[in-house]
């Protein structure tokens, strides 16, 4: 009987056997195997070089290591009755709906930094544009400034003056006063991002200049209340106080915006920043650079949204366009023709989504620039040439009277009028001398006092005028009654849903 071999035994002759496989197949100590006649040298096992790539695959390194020598952390000595409780530095212009965005973000965020020059002190971020000095950077950074200085990337600091400030889009442009006048600089990019891009942020938050932050481009268009040209760039790349005015690139190493706000129920990042997008930033800086301040066009309307009622008072299909309430006399608009009631659908062939897009879109053209208007006037699409004229320091391109909008109605109105001449309110219109606050028209924001100048596009001077009116608009199928309505306040449009009489 063949002996049992001990499992032991029988592992030590497996491991021996799987080690010579081994060897054999790497070719070291390969004498062992062979006969001895052959005689064989051992050699080193040819060292295969590991390439590793200078930037991993998706790595912003590159465009980073480019562009980071443009960017710069600027320094703000305050002027002396510079106010925390104005907005940043004590900015008495900053929007006010703004102040709260600032005091979070907050460029002028630690005012009592010790600066330089001695003194309170704020910081912000900024740019180079051009290799002579010109830095982009925030407006409310520096309104409040008694002097500024910018601190390179390579650790220079150098004085800088400000050449213009536009409140206005919250920009501002400086021009370095040091140096050798050969500055590193980044380009502003021609296109918008789409939403989805990579987006890369550089700037000082907290002081940490040089800090780089990356995310995507979250939304476009944004309306945060900032101002008359609201059209920023929504990223989540974090930004923290200090990052304003510093730059967002693009994969393509340019600036596709400005870093202005966050909005952030702690103060911290929660990923909701936004910027002012190239476009705008070019167009703006272009007139600092040459005019030290900013000139742009001027029509003479004032514009509101058209809502969903008021598109169905006018017998629209959507409810997209401008509508104007008036053009003033004397302006670009009157001589050209518009009057009240009009739509703005579209200028020069492009089209006009709302008034906020129509006051942008014009105030971004230089004043003596003809443009070609395209409106809509009792359902008919007629078109004007107008030449635009400078908008005044005061003056509005849009007045956004959208109070009262949205609610429904019924002929019944809820009102009491008289004619405006028999109780003192002018010599046109209807006026409203009481309100039913349960009724359509109250939950519309009319109030006594008010004057009904329009109903349905036609001028009314008797309680029957408005009856007659509103009884036609029932006939025509229209399923809301459009009013111009003159209040303290200013001109507005007011759409009220017809319903049935029953109803």
């Amino acid at each position: 009987m063949t002996e049992p071999v001990p499992a032991s035994r029988f592992h030590r002759k497996a491991l021996a056997s799987v080690a010579a496989v081994t060897l054999v197949a790497t070719g070291a100590l390969g004498t062992a195997f062979l006969p001895p006649s052959t005689p064989v040298h051992a050699q080193a096992l040819p060292e295969t070089p590991i390439t590793v790539p200078e930037h991993p695959p998706g790595s912003f390194a590159p465009i980073v290591n480019r562009v980071k020598p443009g960017v710069v952390s600027v320094k703000v000595a305050l002027k002396d009755d510079a106010s925390d409780d104005d907005g940043p530095g004590g900015a008495q212009n900053v929007p006010p709906q703004l102040r709260e965005f600032f005091r979070r973000f907050g460029e002028n965020g630690a005012p009592n930094r010790p600066h330089r020059n001695g003194g309170r002190a704020a910081q912000g971020s900024g740019f180079f544009i051009s290799a002579d000095g010109y830095v982009v950077t925030n407006n409310h950074v520096v309104e409040s400034a008694k002097s500024v200085e910018v601190t390179l990337d390579d650790g220079r600091t150098l004085d800088a003056k400000v050449v213009g400030t536009d409140p206005k889009t919250d920009l501002a442009l400086l021009k370095v006063t040091e140096g050798n006048g050969s500055f590193p600089y980044v380009k502003l990019a021609h296109g918008a991002p789409q939403v989805g891009d990579w987006v890369v942020a550089i700037g000082n938050p907290f002081g940490l200049g040089g800090t780089v932050t990356a995310g995507i481009v979250s939304a476009r268009g944004r309306d945060i209340g900032a101002g008359p040209y609201d059209d920023f760039l929504q990223i989540d790349a974090p930004i923290n106080k200090g990052n304003s005015g510093g730059p967002t690139f693009n994969v393509a190493g340019e600036v596709v915006g400005v870093n202005t706000a966050i909005a952030s129920p702690s103060g911290g990042n929660v990923g909701l920043a936004f910027a002012i997008p190239s476009e705008t930033v070019q167009a703006v800086v272009d007139q600092l650079r040459t005019d030290g301040k900013v000139a742009r066009g001027y029509l003479g309307l004032q514009i509101q949204p058209v809502t969903k009622d008021i598109a169905e008072g006018l017998g629209l299909d959507k409810a997209k366009g401008a509508l104007v309430t008036s053009a003033q006399d004397g302006t670009p608009a009157a001589k050209a023709g518009l009057k009240s009631g009009d739509v703005v659908q579209a200028v020069n062939g492009s089209t006009v989504s709302d008034a906020r897009e129509l006051s942008r879109r014009i105030a971004s053209m230089k004043p003596g620039t003809k443009v070609e208007l395209s409106y809509l006037r009792g359902g008919k699409t007629d078109t004007a040439t107008v030449e635009l004229a400078t908008l005044p320091n005061d003056g509005k391109v849009a007045a956004r009277g959208e109070r009262g909008q949205g609610s429904d109605a019924q002929p019944r109105l809820g009102l009491s009028l008289a004619p405006a001449d028999a109780v003192g309110a002018g010599t046109e219109g209807v006026a409203v001398v009481n309100v039913d606050p349960d009724g359509p028209a109250a939950a519309k924001g009319i109030e006594p006092g008010d004057v009904i100048l329009d109903v349905g596009g036609q001028p009314v001077s008797s309680v029957s005028d408005v009856q007659s009116r509103v009884r036609s608009a029932e006939r025509d199928g229209r399923k809301a009654v459009l009013m111009r309505v003159k209040s303290d306040k200013g001109v507005r449009f007011v759409a009220i849903a017809l319903q049935s009489k029953n109803g």
